[in-house]
């Protein structure tokens, strides 16, 4: 196999973390509904939207930003309404511009959300829009922007090719490795990579509203009360606790500010960033240091979902947690050893914590997350490990590869039993 070049390792990171508006589920309805707008030439006066079982449990309870409702209806609305696809993952950044929420709630009696049993992908929205005797259809697949058909009263206008992909990781040629991150973040050019700061600053920036509004759970600002009370230590775990789930808190309720995501994801974008920022802060790190930090952590976070994919029924602040993880061991001054037996504790701890869905409860799978994260990388420092315990092996390649296939095939009637729960509670 060929090794992966410096090239398209920063390729990779530009490719996996980019800004978000929103949860990403919602957000992919809303850009395939932009999208059937725009070839519309008008606002739709119908919609009509499938989605796949991942992202309908995604959709069901999350804050829509500026709207403070939930859900997929709304999203969907909204991108008929005031979408613009150019925006790709931030397509509803205009939802309180003029009276584009008024006209998207006024939308809502004619827009139907339901589920697609037979989708091809987990990732999968379809869109169909009428407009007068026009109709356009969008298809997006596997990842939150990939529009793959357009069609416009039944005749293609755009497709790409798309197909369940049923090969194994390992078989798709160049690919990352634990080893070849480490080295990768040692020697590039530190000037090739300092993007990543831009993502620190911009979920620093949502963290700091969640701290000063009352959003969801509120758990960062109850931690941050209870060490003014003199309840809790102002130390390094809590810290990394609030900054990150005050930033959850805010998003999932809606916040109308942008997150910068990982592999998808803005609950992962934020646990892959704001453990690492605070960590840089409590060691004096440099501004060089932490921007390999968060290349490490959101790299390390990258690999392991090349083995589950974007969506699964296990909950990706695991992988996010093991990328903060392994970045926080870099700042102490840890090893390439370290770091290994930093991403075995992890694989050995939070495996198995199912995703049942977006809502204001992420935050705590946030904390969860975070909380063995910080931990995971002190007991590597001292020497801790784990080996050959569990579904952890000796080599870290193949530990990483257990984790993946626990997290598809391991828990596909996990997915579905959480997701037959999720629509029939009463």
């Amino acid at each position: 196999m060929n090794q992966v070049t410096d090239q398209q390792i920063i390729e990779i990171l530009r490719k996996e973390a980019v800004p978000a508006l929103g949860c990403t589920e919602p957000v992919a309805c809303a850009l395939a509904c932009a999208k059937c707008k725009e070839v519309l030439g008008g606002v739709p006066e119908r919609l009509d939207v499938l989605v796949s079982g991942n992202i309908y449990k995604n959709g069901m309870g999350v804050g829509i930003p500026g709207t403070g409702m939930v859900g997929l209806p709304i999203a969907a609305a909204l991108g008929a309404v005031c979408g613009k696809s150019e925006y790709g993952l931030e397509v509803l950044k205009e939802v309180n511009v003029g009276d584009n929420l008024q006209r998207a709630k006024d939308m809502l009696g004619q827009v139907t959300v339901s589920l697609k049993e037979d989708a091809p992908d987990k990732l999968y929205a379809e869109a169909l829009a009428t407009k007068g005797n026009d109709t356009v259809k969008v298809i997006i697949a596997h990842t939150h922007t990939n529009i793959v058909l357009v069609e416009k009263n039944g005749e293609e206008i755009f497709k790409r090719e798309f197909r369940l992909d049923t090969s194994k990781p390992e078989d798709k040629g160049p690919e990352l490795s634990v080893k070849r991150i480490w080295d990768f973040v040692h020697e590039v050019d530190v000037k090739d990579i300092e993007f990543v700061l831009q993502g620190a600053e911009m979920n620093k920036a949502i963290s700091a509203e969640g701290l000063n509004s009352e959003y969801g759970l509120q758990i960062g600002k109850t931690l941050k009360e209870n060490i003014d009370k003199g309840l809790l230590e102002d130390d390094l775990l809590n810290r990394t606790l609030i900054r990150a789930t005050a930033a959850s808190d805010a998003r999932m309720d809606g916040c109308p500010k942008p997150v910068m995501t990982n592999s998808g994801s803005g609950n992962q974008g934020i646990t892959v960033y704001l453990p690492v920022v605070v960590a840089a802060e409590k060691f004096g790190a440099s501004r060089e240091q932490l921007a390999r930090a968060l290349a490490l952590s959101n790299l390390i976070a990258v690999h392991i979902h090349h083995y589950m994919g974007h969506l699964s029924a296990l909950c990706g602040i695991l992988i996010a947690g093991t990328g903060a993880a392994s970045a926080i061991t870099y700042l102490m001054g840890g090893t390439y050893d370290n770091m290994v037996n930093t991403i075995k504790t992890m694989c050995s701890n939070l495996t198995g914590m199912m995703c049942d869905g977006a809502k204001q409860g992420c935050a705590l799978k946030v904390y969860s997350g975070v909380s063995a994260a910080v931990q995971a990388a002190l007991l590597s420092m001292r020497g801790i490990k784990t080996n050959n315990d569990g579904i952890v092996e000796e080599d870290i390649e193949r530990t990483i590869r257990n984790v993946g296939l626990i997290g598809t095939k391991g828990m596909e009637e996990t997915d579905k039993t959480i997701l037959n729960i999720m629509c029939n509670k009463k």
